[in-house]
């Protein structure tokens, strides 16, 4: 499977800027890994900290929906797709598309089911969502911001 990467700086509005990366990957349990190292080291790359708990914030969010791309989301011959995208205010939007559109994410609140971990995703972000990914895909969105909000 060929891989691609892309960093771009993308005008949102007039003197800002968003800055994005996006990977290919396989899906595999080394490509879910994978996706959650080239995290660490992308947001390190645009200046979080680390060791900082909103970094392993994010890592973690990655490890979570990147596994669920690779166990509920894949189709023979097919990845998915790591995206990040660092907001004008700080936030980080991870983004993760996988081919499997009819199969949709649900946080469960039974601790003995599937869906652990969306309560993990949930609680570790500002709010994250399901997108369709065109032309049969999903996308499953959540975002961390560098600082923390208070509840």
């Amino acid at each position: 499977m060929k891989s691609e990467s892309v960093q771009t700086n993308m005008p949102q509005q007039p003197g800002t800027s968003a800055r994005q990366f996006t990977q290919l990957l396989s899906a595999t349990r080394r490509g879910a890994r994978l996706a959650r190292l080239l995290t660490m080291e992308q947001i390190v790359q645009w200046g979080w900290p680390r060791d900082g708990e909103r970094a392993e914030a994010a890592e973690v969010v990655v490890a979570e929906l990147a596994t669920n791309a690779v166990v509920h989301g894949r189709l023979a011959g097919r990845g998915f797709r790591l995206g990040l995208m660092l907001l004008p205010d700080a936030r980080l939007r991870i983004e993760v598309s996988d081919p499997r559109g009819d199969r949709l994410p649900a946080a469960s609140p039974v601790a003995d089911e599937g869906g652990r971990g969306l309560m993990i995703v949930d609680a570790l972000t500002d709010g994250w969502g399901v997108l369709p990914y065109p032309p049969s895909g999903k996308t499953v969105w959540a975002e961390v911001a560098l600082v923390r909000r208070r509840a």
